[in-house]
């Protein structure tokens, strides 16, 4: 589907849209918000400065938040409080039970000095299970866990440490992960077992800042997060997630805000996204071992949501050969001449996977990059590979926006699926170019305006389109 960019064009179809899954609905959103519920801890506080932490953002405070962790865990749950004030740490480990809870006018810093976070954890690194330096707040197979507060966690990474580790040399094109990241994903290509993938100490795999594993019932609501070595928040293997009224705003290489992988039932509300990779990247696993573990990532609602700097609102993929499905995004906001879509989808032959029943509505749109909905099935590898990844079941409702280069990028290739997009009750403004859609199957479009960046005097409309 192309057309010239000169013109303001109208499609109205009243023909039925057939989904390949017409069970799941925005009623379905509702239901599954409805059985996503933050966990609660009982009334008993434990400060840190009880057992020892010293205030200044100077002194090394990791003892002592592991070991009001410990007694709070023993006494049967409750908060570990973080004061107001600067506070030192290394990596926290959460158990059951346990809500961290950073102050008003309190800051974790978490000391940039990689052997605070050893030894290795058992962990996902860019969608591939190793071990590896423990996320910054990282648990593993805990239940009803949370970090809340109005306070600050600051990752202190920059490019004096953490994020020089992905800085390419425009010699060579290579950075120091380089090749511990192809090694992972050979490794996990071939089946080696994970406890031998070992990383950590003399490589340059960054850990996550937050990274529950395995876990059920998660909250993380309210904070400020700052300067993360790479993703923000992610969920992994995680069920029952509220991820709500957070700030991010962090612009390092690969600095995702929200990544939740391989969950279900993930809540994603009132939260601002001013990253320097994609807002909302959402995940199941890397090719051969990410089919291997073989756990979709789905039902996922978001809602009330801003977005600024980013390659993406909401992303699926590129670590996706789990498969996705049921994603809702509602009532959202996303502006910046640095976000560049709304919604992209991406992955290859050797991701595979099947991502059905995205559902976008009420979102209103300022300025992005390229393209309103980007479909990226050549990204890295590209056609060269026998896992064909399946797009299905795309809607949008109520989507506008004032400038946009394109409405659809969508490319694809022989073999792959996309099909059965459309978009319903859409105004998109301020185009510049003609779409570009390659190996698409049906794109169907109601009452949807599309205007041209300079608008002419004489407009011609199309009464009726189906593409």
């Amino acid at each position: 589907m192309k057309f010239i960019a000169g013109a303001c064009v109208t499609f109205l179809t009243l023909l039925p849209f057939a989904s390949a899954a017409d069970a799941v609905s925005w009623r379905t959103a509702d239901e599954i918000a409805a059985r996503i519920n933050a966990p609660t801890f009982p009334n008993r506080d434990f400060a840190i400065t009880e057992f020892g932490a010293m205030p200044g953002g100077k002194t090394d405070c990791t003892a002592a938040v592991t070991q009001a962790i410990a007694a709070c865990s023993k006494a049967g749950g409750g908060r570990v409080v973080v004061p107001p004030g600067a506070w030192l740490t290394g990596a926290i480990h959460l158990r059951s039970n346990v809500n961290l809870h950073v102050s008003e006018g309190a800051t974790l810093l978490f000391t940039p000095d990689p052997a605070a976070y050893l030894p290795a954890v058992y962990t996902r690194w860019e969608g591939t299970e190793c071990m590896n330096y423990s996320p910054f707040i990282y648990a593993f197979e805990q239940e009803n866990i949370a970090v809340t507060g109005t306070g600050t966690l600051d990752g202190q990474a920059s490019e004096e440490n953490w994020w020089k580790w992905a800085e390419r040399d425009p010699q060579t094109r290579t950075s120091p992960a380089g090749p511990d990241a192809a090694a992972l994903v050979a490794s996990g290509d071939k089946n080696l077992p994970v406890a031998q993938r070992i990383y950590g100490a003399g490589h340059f795999l960054r850990p996550s800042f937050f990274q529950p594993y395995r876990c059920k019932n998660v909250l993380i609501d309210g904070l400020h997060i700052r300067r993360s070595p790479m993703w923000e928040i992610n969920p992994v293997l995680c069920t029952n997630v509220t991820v709500r009224n957070l700030d991010i705003l962090s612009h390092g290489p690969n600095n995702d805000g929200c990544d939740p992988e391989a969950s279900r039932d993930v809540l994603i509300e009132g939260c601002t996204f001013d990253t320097g990779d994609d807002c909302i990247a959402i995940k199941s696993g890397r090719n051969d071992d990410g089919r291997r573990v073989g756990v979709a990532v789905e039902n996922l609602v978001i809602r009330k949501c801003t977005m600024k700097d980013g390659h993406g609102g909401v992303v699926i993929g590129s670590e996706i050969a789990g498969g996705c499905r049921n994603v809702f995004a509602e009532d959202c906001t996303m502006d910046s001449p640095n976000l560049e879509r709304v919604l992209r989808v991406k992955s290859n032959a050797r991701r595979g996977g099947v991502i059905e029943n995205l559902f976008l509505r009420n979102i209103t749109v300022g300025r992005v990059a390229e393209a309103i909905l980007t479909v990226d099935f050549l990204y890295e590898e590209g056609a060269n590979g026998p896992h064909k990844p399946i797009l299905r079941n795309v809607q949008f409702d109520h989507v506008t926006a004032r400038s946009t280069p394109r409405v659809f990028y969508i490319a694809s290739f022989e073999g792959a699926t996309v099909d059965g997009i459309k978009l319903a009750h859409c105004q998109f403004s301020g185009v510049e170019a003609s779409e570009l859609v390659e190996h698409a199957g049906r794109i169907e479009l109601d009452d949807v305006t599309i205007e041209p960046k300079q608008k002419p005097q004489s407009l011609h409309s199309r009464p009726s389109g189906s593409l």
